[in-house]
């Protein structure tokens, strides 16, 4: 029989082993400091359009410095390749068709023609509102475009979305940061979506090429409020300076709908560097905070680049739906992998809200099902594992062809090194192996009927099982105005 002593000494054991373990498991779930968020999302900006994407002819030495200095991921997708459904996939964690909300909002009767929702419905399960529940101070900063623009007037505002404040754009209800145009040329600056003043929410005018500066330094005030109040914070910080018309300052105007683009692009690039440095020169914010920079959907024609990939914005092919993205924190990420890119790992803006949750030590609400799945340790750079599960794609519904020609496909699905398009009933497939093949020039769907056959079904399934838009019979009117 054991002594005492020896009993005691050895149940001693087992709890301190049980006790390092529980620690331990406790400690990843719950860090000792809350992390800071900064979301960044640019409107339509192409993957190859940063300077560190291997864009020759604009510099962007801010978000350069950005990725120098952290990761750099070049197999990240967004939910959509227009911006409201992009939005919502990022902020909800869900596929935007859930919510009705399939391309960009416009007027009701274009919302209604379309099969959609006139707003994301606040009951959505949103990161904003899981942060902040968890004591986080939340803002949003620039375009919001889920809701509240044109004759939209009784949209939910920004802050019923889990925001303590915001400060937005005319596509979005609350406070409102709205440009002014002036070209070489003209003597006076005009507004730009004077007829948002209408809905009687607080408007301050501002030059449209130096508006990200004033989203900026809302932000940083917003920033400074938290630590005051000993807050972690949530930010998103969403510039439209790339989404047309492109208002570059009048001394960098240059020739062409391109050269426009990339002196907006630059301008835009200097206006980020005013967060950038403020959260570098503090150390309790460069240790804690971490920035995340990616686009909302792929380029319009003749504006931005998508690098080497087929299609532009509004299309399924992957220069449609694949986003750069740039994660920097250096109390976070992997420091060994700084200034690195991960070519491997395949994952989308649906797995954000996920990931920063883990990252947070916050649960969700019980019974929340999100489509994203926690990316936590690719995104700080400590795998090269991909999502673990099919990534799906709807075309927005004023979509179906391009120019008026070229018939788009209507659904795609990401598995592995696979991707497959096809129409709403799994016809016309093509079959492309990302690997091999990441500009999708060789369509094997007639060598690979299996893996062909499987992808079909499955993006098929997934279509039929959320709610139908109007995408097999929407026809635009003459009136219709594109986003």
């Amino acid at each position: 029989m054991p002594s005492p002593v020896r009993f005691l000494s050895a149940l001693f054991v087992v709890w301190l082993l049980l006790s390092s373990t529980l620690w331990v498991a406790a400690a990843e779930a719950a860090p000792a400091r809350r992390p800071n968020f900064i979301m960044i999302l640019i409107d339509d900006m192409g993957w190859g359009d940063f300077s560190c994407f291997g864009n020759k002819d604009a510099k962007t030495p801010q978000i350069d410095r950005l990725a120098a200095e952290g990761l750099r991921f070049e197999q990240f997708y967004v939910a959509s390749p227009i911006c409201s459904p992009s939005r919502v996939g990022l902020s909800t964690g869900q596929y935007p068709q859930r919510w009705r909300i399939t391309s960009f909002l416009n007027n009701r009767a274009e919302n209604n023609a379309r099969g959609m929702a006139q707003w994301l419905d606040p009951k959505a399960p949103l990161l904003a509102r899981m942060l902040h529940a968890a004591g986080y101070a939340t803002g949003h900063f620039g375009k919001w475009h889920m809701g509240g623009q044109r004759d939209v007037h009784d949209a939910p505002p920004i802050t019923a979305y889990g925001f303590d404040t915001s400060l937005t754009n005319f596509e979005g209800m609350g406070p409102k940061l709205l440009p002014l145009t002036l070209r070489p040329g003209d003597e006076k600056p005009e507004r730009i979506w004077a007829d948002a003043e209408r809905l009687g929410q607080p408007v301050t005018w501002m030059q449209r090429s130096q508006i990200t500066t004033g989203f900026a330094d809302a932000a940083l005030a917003f920033i400074d409020a938290s630590a005051r109040d000993s807050k972690p914070f949530y930010v998103n910080l969403w510039p439209d300076d790339v989404h047309s018309p492109f208002w570059p300052p009048v001394e960098q105007w240059r020739d062409g709908k391109r050269g426009i683009y990339h002196a907006v692009l630059e301008s835009m690039d200097r206006q980020l560097g005013i967060l950038f440095s403020r959260i570098r020169s503090d150390p309790a914010l460069r240790d804690n905070t971490l920035i995340l920079v990616c686009s909302d959907n792929g380029p319009e024609v003749g504006a931005g680049s998508a690098g080497e990939f087929r299609g532009t914005k509004g299309m399924l092919y992957e220069g449609g739906v694949r986003s750069p993205l740039v994660v920097w924190g250096p109390g976070f990420t992997n420091t060994k992998k700084a200034g690195t890119a991960n070519r491997a790992s395949h994952f989308s803006t649906i797995d954000v809200a996920p990931t920063l949750l883990a990252i947070a030590g916050v649960s969700a609400p019980a019974g929340t099902t999100f489509d994203g799945v926690s990316m936590r340790e690719t995104l700080l750079g400590r795998s090269e594992a991909s999502r673990n599960r099919p990534l799906f794609f709807r075309r927005p519904p004023d979509r179906a062809a391009f120019a008026g020609d070229e018939k788009l496909p209507d659904l795609a699905v990401r598995d592995g090194r696979w991707k497959l398009l096809c129409t709403y009933d799994g016809s016309a497939p093509q079959l492309y192996d990302l690997d091999a093949d990441p500009a999708e020039r060789r369509n094997l769907a007639a060598s690979q009927p299996a893996e062909t056959a499987r992808l079909a079904a499955a993006v098929v399934a997934w279509h039929r099982s959320l709610p139908a838009d109007n995408g097999a019979t929407y026809r635009p009117r003459a009136t219709k105005k594109k986003s």
